[in-house]
């Protein structure tokens, strides 16, 4: 009798060992809570304790392990997906381990399944061509044929994918987490499959979640009714999650998982530079407003007649300013933008592809930028007035409004006025503070942690369910 109630002490002592320090409130909200201590000191002092695993078996008992799915179509997805593991790696240290995969690169049995990301390339600078996939995408016709091809064709290539090895263990991911509009129902069905052996849902076990990368707007296919949690940035996002089914209880709202560099920093002891600590930091004039051009990692959006117009504009303003150029992996535009007479009117910074956006954006007084959701959520929080300049038709178009009627940028697709915009922003001071302020009010600094927080709850649940479960067949199996 002695012994049964010894291992059930230790059964509960394991699964108590992979509570983490938080969870989730049913508001979706994240609180703290206090974890038992009485077991523990039991334990601590009882002289017959149980014998200890070897390292690696213990080792993949205490670590739990995660998928996260996505593909190069942009590079939102990859950046969210690094976002979410540091997170993990900050607030968990050591316990968390991450795989994550482009699918359908990796794992597409044939084009255009292995080839979306080159087709993406093409349909962004076309975007005709991106509207028209877009739009019949997302009818219920174009949802149900992506649906059928990619069961057809690609459940078996993706099942490869989620059945692997997963961090340093010898077992598939504790859980799955999408950040692509593209790997929700077939990976739901392939994690039902491994789980009980048919494609039925109710039999699928191990826990799924969805973070949404785009902010105010997204393609339907984002939102499926069997995930467990859907994170969306925005308003407007929980509205489309609600039209595709999604009950309330699977909807949070936090914000985008963005860059470690956005962070919020609530340490107390972590203080951010100056403005003019950075532009000296990174060889700018410290006296002179200083307006930021990017157009994304691919340098993409007409950013030469862009900077060329506002160049021209600002050297003829009567306020000396500052240019700063971020041409990305776009040689041709940095080449052609370096050899042009720029005047004396203007310093103009020529920069290609850089790791550290976020100094360059919070030296900067304003953005100019193509309408990408991550683009838009960094420069909220670093204070920075957006002027938009392109947009891809469908997920994109609707966070031209989002920051217009947040009070902090505009939207026009003509260097001409893209220039004048820029030049009267800069030249009015009580204008830039206003929409600075304005650009801070709708900035989610704490998103990125919050959602690592909420994840880590779900998957440290599932270990501690799975370890007692086995632990349960391991005495079984014993008598």
């Amino acid at each position: 009798m002695m012994k049964v109630l010894l291992s059930l002490l230790v059964l509960l002592r394991n699964a108590e060992g992979f509570a983490p320090n938080s969870r989730v409130a049913s508001s979706g909200a994240v609180s703290s809570h206090s974890t038992t201590t009485a077991l523990n000191s039991w334990f601590s002092g009882n002289k017959q304790k149980e014998p200890q695993p070897g390292k690696q078996q213990q080792k993949q008992q205490e670590v739990c392990t995660v998928q996260i799915l996505m593909s190069d179509t942009g590079g939102g997805h990859r950046a969210s997906a690094n976002a979410l593991r540091d997170a993990f790696d900050v607030l968990y240290p050591g316990r968390i381990q991450c795989d994550i995969v482009d699918i359908y690169t990796d794992y597409g049995p044939f084009p255009p399944f292995n080839s979306y990301v080159e087709g993406y390339k093409i349909m962004a600078k076309y975007p005709i061509l991106w509207s028209i996939f877009y739009h019949v995408g997302a009818t219920p016709l174009g949802l149900a044929l992506n649906e059928w091809t990619l069961e057809t064709f690609c459940f078996e290539p993706f099942l490869k994918c989620l059945a692997r090895h997963s961090g340093e263990t010898n077992k598939r991911a504790d859980m799955v987490i999408s950040v692509h509009p593209l790997t929700q129902g077939i990976a739901l069905k392939i994690l039902a499959f491994l789980d009980s052996g048919k494609k039925d849902l109710a039999g699928r076990q191990t826990p799924f979640c969805t973070v949404v990368t785009d902010l105010g707007s997204a393609h339907p296919a984002w939102f499926d009714s069997g995930v467990d949690k859907c994170y969306v940035p925005s308003d407007a996002l929980v509205e489309a999650a609600k039209d595709r089914k999604l009950r309330d209880d699977q909807i949070v709202k936090y914000g985008l998982p963005i860059r470690k560099g956005f962070w919020a920093t609530n340490d107390g002891n972590t203080k951010q530079p100056t403005q003019q600590a950075l532009k000296k930091q990174l060889g700018l004039d410290q006296s002179l407003p200083t307006v930021l051009i990017v157009g994304g990692g691919d340098g993409m959006g007409g950013l030469v007649d862009i900077s060329k117009a506002l160049g021209k504009a600002l050297g003829r303003s009567d306020t000396k300013s500052q240019m700063v150029v971020v041409c990305g992996k776009n040689e041709q535009a940095k080449q052609q933008l370096q050899s042009n007479d720029w005047g004396d009117g203007i310093s103009v910074n020529i920069q290609g592809f850089v790791n550290n956006m976020d100094e360059w954006m919070r030296a900067s007084d304003a953005l100019v930028t193509k309408a990408g959701p991550g683009t838009i959520a960094e420069a909220s929080i670093c204070g920075l007035p957006c002027m938009m300049f392109s947009f891809l038709p469908g997920q994109e178009a609707g966070n031209i409004p989002f920051v217009e009627e947040s009070g902090f940028g505009k939207y026009s697709g003509d260097p001409t006025v893209i220039a004048e915009t820029v030049t009267s922003w800069l030249t009015d001071p009580a204008l830039l503070r206003e929409m600075r302020q304005n650009a801070l009010k709708a900035a989610r600094p704490e998103a990125t942690l919050d959602i690592a927080r909420d994840l880590a709850q779900i998957v440290f649940d599932r270990k501690a369910q799975t370890s007692a479960s086995s632990a349960v067949e391991a005495k079984v199996r014993v008598r």
